[in-house]
Formats: C-alpha cells, sequence, structure tokens
C-alpha cells in the first residue's frame, strides 16, 4: 500500500504520523518511511536545489519540473520497490503537494501540473491520502516557535500563497473523495495521531 501526507506548512503531519507508524509496526505491519523532495541521494541532492533559500530566482516551472524529476528518481529507486516486496510505504507529500503548491498557489494551474506529474510517475497514484488540514497562520506560528525545524525557502512565502495552498489541498480533497481523509490537524498531538492511525487501519481493512 502507498499511503501519502499532505497539508500546509507546519500541520505537523510528520509528528504526527510517528505514533502512527510505531503501532502499525507493534501489529507486524513493514513500513517504509519516506519524503519528497528526497528519500534517496540523487532526489536529496535535488531537495537541496529546490528548498536553498538562496534560489530566489528559480522560476515556477523550473521548481515544477525538479519536483517532478526529484519524485521520479524517489519512486524508481525507494516507493516501487518497497510496494512490489508487499511492504507499506508512508510517504511525507507526493503529487498532491505539487498540484497545491505550483498548479494553485504559483498559478501554473492544476491541470497543467498534474500532467507534469503523471508523466514523471506513471500514473503511479497513492492507495490514501491524509490531508492535515490547518488553518496556515497557525501553521506558520508552529513553524516560529519549533527552533529544531528547518525554515526553506517556501516557509518565507506570503500569507497569501499559503492560503491558496490550503485552498488547492481541500480542492483536491473533494476532486478526489475515494482517496482523502481529511484530518483536523489544529487538534492536540495525541488526537491527530489517533485519527491518523484510524484512517490507516480502515483503509488497509477495506
Amino acid at each position: 500500500m502507498f499511503i501519502t501526507l499532505e497539508g500546509p506548512e507546519g500541520s505537523g503531519k510528520t509528528t504526527a504520523v510517528e505514533t502512527a507508524v510505531n503501532k502499525l509496526k507493534e501489529m507486524g505491519y513493514e513500513i517504509v518511511r519516506t519524503r519528497e523532495p528526497g528519500g534517496t541521494p540523487i532526489s536529496e541532492q535535488i531537495r537541496n536545489v529546490i528548498l536553498d533559500k538562496e534560489n530566489t530566482a528559480m522560476d515556477p516551472r523550473t521548481e515544477a519540473l525538479l519536483y517532478a524529476a526529484s519524485r521520479r528518481q524517489h519512486l524508481v529507486e525507494k516507493v516501487w520497490p518497497a510496494i512490489k516486496e508487499g511492504k507499506i510505504v508512508i510517504c511525507d507529500r507526493y503529487l498532491d503537494s505539487s498540484l497545491a503548491y505550483q498548479g494553485g498557489a504559483r498559478g501554473l494551474g492544476v491541470d497543467n501540473i498534474l500532467n507534469i506529474n503523471l508523466f514523471a510517475t506513471e500514473n503511479t497514484w497513492p492507495d490514501l491520502t491524509l490531508l492535515f488540514d490547518i488553518d496556515p497562520r497557525l501553521g506558520l506560528e508552529r513553524i516560529a516557535k519549533n527552533s529544531a525545524r528547518e525554515v526553506n525557502r517556501l516557509d518565507l512565502e506570503k500569507i497569501d500563497f499559503h492560503n491558496k495552498v490550503r485552498q488547492t489541498f481541500l480542492d483536491l480533497a473533494a476532486r478526489y473523495p475515494e482517496r482523502f481523509v481529511i484530518i483536523d490537524a489544529s487538534q492536540d498531538r495525541d488526537k491527530v495521531a489517533e485519527d491518523t492511525l484510524k484512517a490507516i487501519l480502515d483503509r488497509l481493512c477495506k
């Protein structure tokens, strides 16, 4: 099974899934956790270029193509082999992030970015996408308070950009209701973790 985690900046999805993963491992499931952009050496190098705060001149289409390139390499080296071995892959961000950030917030068009990514991924869709929904202002406040978290180029965008990201994610959840589950990420950490585990187990039991 291929599970992806999505949400605005500061939604806490990475933290929330840790508890769920530990529970799933205790239940005997083989879990591979990974992230985008990154997850493999080549993809991590592309990640460094995309998120470098110094790369303020990066063209939006260049950004979109770099994400797709990193995604392709990640699938080839890590995701597809793990799924073939019968493991559950849980990936922090996937193509929906490109649709929200580049398609929606950058204004390049969701369907344009979708076409780029369908080519890159050979039409590989997640079995389940967890959308950790939160007001962008709250998410950015969390980031500001967390000195251990990296601050990347996207964190520095204006609030209007982050509002567009959130709205596009919600639009995608309405467009693909069969694979999206929305989790209220403004709740306390334990409740978010509980909802995360429940959503995964519900899909595994189908």
